[in-house]
């Protein structure tokens, strides 16, 4: 039985879509999609895929539009704060978000980190 794939994205964002063609090109569709724009997570989920990834610090985009204009990169964030604002905007949230089996993760999209991810 193949691996429960789910990948939390957005379905116009180049980056996730050549994370989607990659899995596709090497047999590992994705059981379920996720668009965190039309379907936003709840705190409990944005805090789970966190864990899964390794932490907050790695699941937060510091690449967000918002980041800059409102004066975040003068500061320092906590896990919380963090997780609050990837629950109340999406742009936060580093993507695409890869949940293999319900139990392991990686954000973001590098073909060499997904190669690694599943060897």
């Amino acid at each position: 039985m193949p691996e429960k794939i789910e990948l939390y994205w957005l379905p116009y964002c180049t980056t996730c879509q050549k994370a989607d063609a990659y899995l596709q090109e090497r047999g590992r569709t994705p059981s379920a999609y996720r668009d965190v724009k039309a379907e936003p997570l709840s705190r409990a989920e944005v805090a789970r895929l966190a864990e899964l990834v390794g932490g907050a610090g790695e699941l937060f985009s510091r690449r967000a539009r918002k980041y800059r204009s409102m004066g975040l990169h003068e500061r320092e964030l906590t896990n919380d704060q963090m997780l609050d604002l990837m629950t109340e905007e999406y742009t936060f949230i580093k993507r695409p978000v890869l949940v293999v089996a319900g139990e392991r993760a990686t954000a973001g999209f590098t073909p060499k980190t997904y190669a690694g991810f599943f060897d």
